[in-house]
C-alpha cells in the first residue's frame, strides 16, 4: 500500500493534489486556507517545473532558495513570502510522512523577517469597566452581560458566539463545546461569572426573548425578535456598551476582548499550549503573538510604575 502512495505522489503536480485533499478531508482545514495553500503551492511547481524539475524526488534546497528569490525579487512582500513558506514546508513534511521524500530540502531555510502587527488590547480594569457597563434591566441587559461574559471568559471568536447552540453548553461541568475554524470542535472551560452570568440569562431573559420569535431557535443567543444574533448586532450593542464606559468605540469590538483574553491567560502564568488549545489556534506561532503583546504590556507597567522605569532628566 505504501509503495502505490509513494508511486502517486512522484509527480510534484500530482503530490500537490495529495496535500490539498488530505488537509481538506483529513485535517479539516478551512477553504480559504485551502485556497491559500493551493495558490502558493502552485506557484511553487511552476517554479520547479520551469528548472527542469518535476518529481519530488528532485527536489534540492537550492530549488527552494532560488524560487523565494524570486518571489522577492516579483516584489512579493515579506508577509506573503512566509506564508508561501508554510505552504511548502506543510507539503513537504506530508510527502515525508508518506514515504515519498526522505530528506526535507527546507531545512535550515530561514523564514522571512516581518514585523507583526500586534492586536489591539484592552487592560483589565477596562474590561471590568465594559462588562459593569452593561445595564441589567431588560432582557438584553442580561444578554449582553452573557454574550459578553462569555466572550472573555472563554476567548470565542464573534463566529462561535453567534452560533452557539443550546446543546453545546454544560453549565454543571463549567464548559462549552464550540465548533471554530475548519469544523473543528473544542471545549472551552468557562469562568463563574461567566457561567453565573449565563445561567441568569438562560433563566431569565431568554424565554422572554423566545416568545417575540413565534417559533423555537436552538442558538443560544437571541435578538429582540427571538432570532438568532448576528455578528454585525453584537459589534453594534458591544460598541454602544463601550460608549456607556467611558471607553473610546474604537479600542472596542469583539476580537479586541478575545486579545484580552489571551493576554490576561498568559500573564496569569498560562501554558501557551493550553492557550492555543482554548483558542482553537491550528498554529502555535499564531498564540505567540501574545507573547509578545504581554512582554510589551508589562515593559510599559514598569516604565510608568517603577522609580527607575523611566529615564530622568540629566542632573
Amino acid at each position: 500500500m505504501m509503495g502505490e502512495i509513494v508511486k502517486e505522489v512522484e509527480d510534484l503536480s500530482s503530490a500537490v493534489d495529495g496535500f490539498l485533499l488530505h488537509a481538506s478531508v483529513d485535517r479539516g482545514l478551512a477553504p480559504k486556507t485551502i485556497e491559500a495553500y493551493s495558490r502558493d503551492l502552485v506557484r511553487f511547481v511552476s517554479f520547479l517545473e520551469s528548472k527542469g524539475v518535476r518529481r519530488v524526488k528532485e527536489m534540492r534546497r537550492e530549488h527552494l532558495t532560488a524560487h523565494f528569490v524570486q518571489l522577492e525579487s516579483e516584489g512579493l512582500g515579506a508577509r506573503s513570502r512566509a506564508r508561501a513558506l508554510v505552504a511548502v514546508r506543510r507539503l513537504l513534511r506530508h510527502l515525508g510522512a508518506s514515504g515519498a521524500l526522505h530528506e526535507d530540502p527546507s531545512e535550515g531555510l530561514a523564514a522571512p523577517r516581518f514585523d507583526r502587527k500586534l492586536p489591539k488590547l484592552l487592560r483589565t480594569d477596562e474590561v471590568v469597566a465594559l462588562i459593569e457597563a452593561v445595564v441589567l434591566d431588560t432582557p438584553l441587559g442580561f444578554r449582553d452581560r452573557a454574550m459578553v461574559e462569555v466572550l472573555y471568559g472563554g476567548g470565542l471568536r464573534v463566529s462561535e458566539l453567534v452560533g452557539l447552540p443550546l446543546g453545546s453548553l454544560d453549565l454543571r461541568a463549567g464548559w462549552a463545546r464550540v465548533m471554530g475554524k475548519g469544523s473543528r470542535e473544542r471545549i472551552v472551560p468557562l469562568g463563574i461569572p461567566a457561567l453565573e452570568a449565563i445561567t441568569v440569562y438562560l433563566e431569565q431573559a431568554r424565554p422572554v426573548l423566545a416568545r417575540s420569535g413565534g417559533r423555537d431557535s436552538d442558538a443560544v443567543f437571541l435578538s429582540r425578535r427571538g432570532r438568532p444574533m448576528t455578528r454585525q448586532n453584537f459589534f453594534t450593542r458591544l460598541r454602544r456598551i463601550a460608549r456607556l464606559a467611558g471607553i473610546p468605540q474604537d479600542r472596542v469590538s469583539p476580537h479586541v476582548l478575545r486579545h484580552a483574553f489571551a493576554t490576561d491567560l498568559l500573564e496569569g502564568g498560562a501554558d501557551l499550549r493550553a492557550v492555543q488549545s482554548m483558542l482553537g489556534h491550528a498554529d502555535l506561532s499564531t498564540t505567540q503573538i501574545y507573547t509578545h503583546v504581554s512582554r510589551r504590556r508589562l515593559r510599559e507597567t514598569v516604565e510608568k510604575r517603577h522609580p527607575r522605569g523611566r529615564r530622568r532628566g540629566s542632573a
